[in-house]
């Protein structure tokens, strides 16, 4: 009986695991049939080099994020704790645990904005040209680099655009709600007086584990608005407690909406 159940338990997985594998095949063919849509004309917007053509650019990977979610069984769904003001500028920060905290980025966010992403993903293919187009590069293991990263961040604010950045860096595979933040975002939210607005992606783990590609699972995809903290009273010897202010509120937003899935499920 034992080895009868055991069995059937790994016919079980067995059969979930190749309907998953089909399903992700079917979700990246159209992925990069979307992408290859919007590619000609995200590459002629980028070549104007100005600042409209480069929000229009952010605007085409809302789309091309919403008609994916839409053919790949994936639900869109934002929640705001509190009001969120899309006429003010922020600096946007986010946890980041798998490659599905991309798509949420461009489609939650409904201003113009400028993402911080690694250069290394500019080597893909047709998507490498689409990302370098969209985001502000960064190298964190070069120092010349990364300070010209943060010059174009800068650039952004000064020219009425949100940045977003992950404080996080890379994954965070810690199996703790957050890892240790960089201080990059919270010096540049002082030296620019710019408030930063925290949001939170509580499914993406579960829609893809940053194990791999063929992770993808249809479901839910909710990203949280939290209040925006405010940084006035803060100068630049303040960077480290603005930093744990933020990672505060962010660890107590992830385990209070993880509470929330886990008593949904």
């Amino acid at each position: 009986m034992v080895h009868f159940v055991s069995v059937t338990f790994i016919s079980m997985r067995a059969g979930y695991r190749f309907l998953q594998i089909i399903y992700c095949i079917w979700a990246l063919l159209w992925f990069i049939i979307i992408m290859l849509v919007v590619f000609p004309f995200i590459i002629i917007l980028a070549l104007t080099q100005n600042i409209k053509a480069a929000n229009v650019i952010y605007k085409l990977c809302s789309l091309w994020g919403h008609a994916w979610y839409l053919t790949s069984g994936l639900l869109h769904e934002e929640i705001y704790e509190t009001p969120h003001d899309k006429s003010r500028q922020y600096i946007f920060v986010g946890n980041h645990i798998s490659y599905m905290d991309i798509p949420p980025i461009v489609m939650s966010i409904h201003q113009p904005v400028r993402v911080l992403g690694k250069a290394e993903m500019v080597k893909l293919p047709v998507f490498g040209q689409i990302y370098k187009a969209a985001v502000i590069l960064v190298e964190r293991g070069n120092t010349d680099k990364r300070a010209k990263s943060v010059r174009a961040l800068k650039s952004a604010l000064r020219h009425g655009i949100s940045i977003f950045i992950f404080p996080e860096g890379t994954f965070n595979e810690t199996g703790q709600p957050l890892k240790d933040f960089f201080d990059g975002a919270f010096r540049i939210a002082i030296e620019t007086q710019t408030p930063i607005k925290p949001i939170l992606f509580i499914d993406t783990l579960d829609r893809m584990h940053y194990r791999g590609l063929f992770e993808l699972t249809p479901g839910p995809c909710r990203v949280v608005y939290l209040d925006e903290i405010p940084v006035d009273d803060y100068t630049m010897k303040d960077v480290k407690a603005l930093k744990q202010k933020v990672y505060s509120i962010m660890e107590a937003g992830l385990m209070r909406w993880k509470n929330k899935v886990k008593i949904e499920k």
